[in-house]
């Protein structure tokens, strides 16, 4: 779910197809709660049905009683987010709230007038939070635009005569990881997957890791070192991130290694690698009806235009370098305001839920903005 309403679904379900199955139809103004996820999951997330909906089992419907408004049942579920994770199970490939658990999760009601006051304070609240969160994601947005925009100016070569080749003409190698799904352990060689390069960088925080033997097998097909590029070949296709640490490991087939040939500036094929001229040309090769991936031949495809002069590379790199920290600096500030707008409505939701907004519904506000 991915809304705080349910009015739509990409999947329907006929009525006869209810009328001949144990599902039947949940009414309009029920929260529904996922109760089965993957195992990536670290929420429950809620949503208010606006119509009659049919759900699958991995999600469940609280349909309040009379004296219980639902909107002041669903803001108490997600005040109340930490709480319920702790009830879930989480299993080798996904995580569980069991319907035990659910029913059992206490739940204070106030007499049905203050959960309806409480329900318009925490409205007028999160209006103005809201709008705060979509002026933040717009200036995010601008950020992204505008570097991108000076990207494609930069690495276009208009007016210039550059060098046209293929990125298997400017790379001694393009290859990519290991296609057996590998053992995991608590610690040993580190194993990077495209969930590691989602954002321009390598994240070696969130890592697994594998033996020494696996390890052995998997660097015979490749090696990866300092400077090679790492580009996302499945699901997130399409961003790519430079080694920048000395670090022995090893990777999955969901990413691509490019090996820079001595004739480019390995960080100026990752700008471009990066940039709207090679994501175009990376969307018109995606290959796959559910998740696209990227095929090894069609980014050998990819043609990139730079300079013949290295230092000329060079300076190009820097001067998108200075581009790139500005930006940075934007969206780390916008990053931290939408870190602090989420975390203000959950000091708001606790208010609202341990009687704070009761007695002195302004002054709550207040402290928990402070």
């Amino acid at each position: 779910m991915k809304s705080d309403e349910i009015g739509s679904s990409i999947d329907t379900i006929t009525a006869e197809a209810i009328e001949n199955s144990a599902a039947s139809l949940i009414p309009e103004g029920s929260i529904l709660i996922v109760v089965r996820s993957g195992i990536l999951a670290r929420t429950v997330p809620t949503a208010l049905t606006t119509r009659e909906v049919a759900v699958n089992q991995d999600i469940k419907a609280l349909c309040p009683v009379r004296t219980v408004d639902n909107r002041y049942l669903h803001y108490f579920l997600r005040g109340a987010e930490r709480k319920i994770l702790l009830l879930v199970t989480r299993g080798a490939t996904v995580h569980r709230l069991s319907t035990d658990n659910l029913r059992s999760f206490p739940i204070p009601i106030p007499p049905l007038p203050e959960q309806k006051r409480i329900v318009a304070i925490l409205d007028e609240a999160f209006e103005g939070i809201d709008t705060a969160v979509a002026n933040t994601k717009k200036n995010l947005a601008n950020a992204r635009a505008l570097f991108d925009g000076l990207l494609q100016s930069a690495l276009s070569g208009q007016g210039k005569i550059w060098i046209e080749k293929k990125l298997s003409d400017v790379c001694e190698r393009i290859t990519d990881g290991t296609h057996q799904t590998p053992t995991y352990y608590d610690k040993g060689i580190v194993f990077l997957s495209s969930r590691n390069v989602t954002s321009g960088k390598i994240d070696w925080r969130n890592i697994k890791y594998i033996d020494e033997k696996q390890h052995l097998e998997m660097h015979k097909r490749v090696a990866p070192k300092m400077g090679d590029i790492l580009l996302a070949k499945n699901g997130t296709t399409g961003v790519a991130a430079i080694v920048d640490r000395d670090v022995v490991f090893d990777i999955y087939v969901s990413l691509a290694l490019l090996r820079a040939k001595r004739e480019i500036d390995h960080r100026f094929l990752l700008y471009f690698v990066n940039s709207p001229i090679a994501k175009k040309q990376f969307n018109k090769r995606l290959k796959g009806i559910g998740v696209p991936n990227l095929h090894l031949e069609e980014i050998r495809e990819v043609v990139v235009s730079f300079p013949h002069s290295i230092q000329e590379q060079r300076l190009i790199v820097s001067k998108l370098d200075n581009v790139a920290a500005e930006v940075g600096r934007v969206e780390d500030v916008c990053q931290k305001k939408l870190n602090n707008l989420a975390e203000l409505k959950q000091a708001i939701l606790h208010k609202a839920f341990s009687g704070g907004l009761t007695a002195h519904p302004e002054k709550a506000l207040q402290a928990a903005a402070e």
